[in-house]
């Protein structure tokens, strides 16, 4: 099994990726404390400032859609901001959000007492009652997980200890609650869209080995999903995509704390379900309107709500799990092209906002939140989404000794190994001048963000191997140079290229090379899309206007534009004219799109 590396060691370095991490930074400072806090202060009858009688709601602080206190969801923010905020405590060290979220948690400590010392929620206690009687309410144990899980990161990542203190107390009231469901309706515990409790409840047993955590996790750990899928079904079709797929963590944290093996069987049974035997858009979504659709029929649902943003975010967890037990690069794979396609195609660049579903239809426009009056369920895991780049990118494999670079996304990593200080980083093979970017002038010409460059520094003579992921999208054989000397034959296998040497002061760069490729629905085949390497491009057109050529050689009809720019990337990245058309338009990557009116996938002529 592989060995994230704790991202604290890890810092990202100037790229897209790391404008995205700034901008979703800026937004979580920008947002009110006390309306963060505002669903908790009115549950606990703290009355706010200002706020015993709202004369006009518009322009009260407050926030609104699915945080204003006539929402059943009311709160479920909170835990988000808490888990974003606290990975930025622990790989950025910023002081100013650890403030915040130490007054956050204080504030919640707060509330707890004035709720009688267990209860912490931003929806009432009898909310849980609905559920024992079989009546309708919207998700409160959803809800629920997102404080428990906020405030376990605040622990974990941002060192807060009074976060502990509060869970623990929260989790009597559970131990309470479900005792009592266990006479009364045990079905209750399995509702209300509670699919993150498992993993949640584990993940505490794993921290503080106390056993009431195991309990609660026990409490949860037989859903009728996982009875489906040990039995072969399908056991996916026309359910509730982000309600299922937190189960299959579950699964996998169990499986990590316990060592059972059924636990692994489930959540790669999920995998089987949900990806392999299923198939997905171009994007790496599955889903349609929040459900997941019939197996390889992805063609008959697109439309404007493809693509729920916490169904993309949920699968990157899942893959995480399954890549970490198997080292398969075919889950590597799955998240670089959902980080693309997913964390940044549904994410405002100007913003930080998301785009609840990514329309996949002709035609097809984004539709971004606000920054205080919508907050749906993405609304939340974009903040987190942003935040976890950094434990995405190095693995260790200590029974082999080997550093695996598993994401190419420029960072710098401090590595300790033994008693052996290394600094390895990655960047695009670019020189810097008053922090613009240009290619090297002895780059041949070659502009390419897959034009890398690793430099490794260690304090002594170190020998051991670093294993660089190959994309499933490299066509032909990689170039490789060591310290300016060309690799003619480089050792790559199992989906790894292999270098194993004493690392001293070494520089290493690598270039993958890439070909456009069509990507045509399984259901409609007359229908496909431009893949350029992980990167879904979008034409620039209100219409499914077609294409004629070859699709098996789409260069034929597409010609790069490689104009010069000013950002992060001396050169217009991954963007193409069409030629030789009707009506010829340009593509550009769907994570670059914001306001544009743009189409995915094209008829072929």
């Amino acid at each position: 099994m592989l060995k994230a590396i704790d991202k604290r060691n890890v810092t990202l370095l100037p790229g897209v990726f790391r404008e995205r991490m700034n901008v979703n930074r800026e937004y979580l400072m920008e947002l009110d404390t006390q309306c963060l806090l505002q669903n908790f202060y009115l549950e606990a009858g703290i009355i706010m400032p200002g706020l015993q009688v709202v004369d006009d709601p518009a322009t009260a602080n407050l926030h609104w859609g699915w945080e204003a206190p006539t929402c059943q969801l009311r709160g479920h923010f909170l835990g988000h901001w808490l888990s974003a905020a606290a990975s930025y405590v622990a790989t950025e060290h910023d002081i100013e959000l650890k403030a915040k979220l130490d007054k956050i948690v204080s504030e919640l400590a707060r509330c707890q007492e004035l709720n009688g010392g267990e209860w912490i929620g931003s929806i009432p206690e009898k909310y849980f009652q609905k559920l024992a009687d079989d009546r309708y309410i919207w998700s409160p144990q959803y809800v629920m997980h997102k404080t428990i899980m906020g405030l376990t990161h605040a622990y974990t990542d941002a060192g807060n200890e009074q976060a502990l203190e509060i869970l623990d107390h929260l989790s009597d009231w559970y131990v309470h609650w479900t005792d009592a469901m266990q006479n009364i309706n045990p079905h209750a515990v399995y509702s209300g869209e509670e699919g993150g409790m498992l993993e949640i409840w584990t993940s505490l047993y794993d921290i503080t080995k106390n056993e009431k955590y195991m309990d609660l996790a026990k409490r949860y750990w037989n859903p009728g999903l996982f009875r489906k899928l040990a039995e072969g079904k399908d056991a996916l079709t026309n359910s509730h995509s982000n309600a299922s797929i937190p189960l299959s963590h579950g699964a996998g944290k169990l499986y990590e704390v316990t060592g059972d093996e059924k636990w692994r069987t489930i959540t790669e049974g999920f995998w089987k379900n949900a990806v392999t035997d299923r198939g997905m858009y171009c994007t790496c979504g599955q889903n349609a309107g929040e459900f997941w659709g019939p197996p390889f029929m992805q063609g008959q649902f697109l439309g404007e709500t493809n693509q729920e943003f916490c169904t993309v975010y949920n699968m990157v967890r899942t893959a995480s799990y399954l890549y970490k037990w198997t080292r398969n690069t075919e889950y590597a794979d799955y998240i670089e092209r959902s980080l693309y396609n997913g964390f940044l195609a549904q994410q405002n660049a100007n913003t930080g906002m998301p785009t609840y579903f990514l329309p996949l239809m002709a035609g097809s426009r984004k539709k971004w939140g606000s920054k205080t009056r919508d907050f749906w369920c993405c609304h939340g895991t974009m903040v987190q989404a942003q935040s976890i780049y950094p434990d995405l990118i190095y693995f260790e494999d200590t029974q082999n000794d080997k550093l695996i670079i598993s994401q190419y996304i420029p960072s710098r990593l401090n590595y300790r190994r033994g008693e052996t200080d290394i600094i390895l980083e990655q960047t695009t093979d670019m020189k810097y001048y008053n922090d613009q970017a240009f290619f090297d002038e002895h780059d041949d010409s070659q502009m390419s963000r897959w034009s890398l460059k690793f430099t490794v520094t260690s304090s002594v003579s170190e020998t051991f191997t670093l294993l660089f992921r190959v994309p499933s999208w490299v066509k032909g054989t990689p170039s490789v140079q060591i310290n300016g000397q060309e690799v003619t034959a480089p050792d790559i296998s199992g989906g790894y290229l292999s270098i194993t040497r004493e690392w001293k002061n070494d520089t290493i760069k690598i270039f993958f090379p890439s070909v456009l490729v069509m990507e045509a629905l399984p259901d409609m085949p007359e229908l496909a899309a431009v893949v350029d390497g992980p990167i879904v491009l979008a034409g620039l057109t209100d219409s499914d206007c077609g294409l004629t050529g070859d699709f098996s050689n789409p260069r034929e009809f597409m010609m790069p534009q490689t104009e010069h720019t000013y950002g992060t990337f001396p050169w217009k990245q991954n963007s193409y004219r069409t030629r030789n058309q009707p009506k010829n338009i340009m593509f550009k990557p769907l994570y670059e799109i914001t306001d544009e009116t743009y189409t995915v996938y094209f008829t072929r002529k």
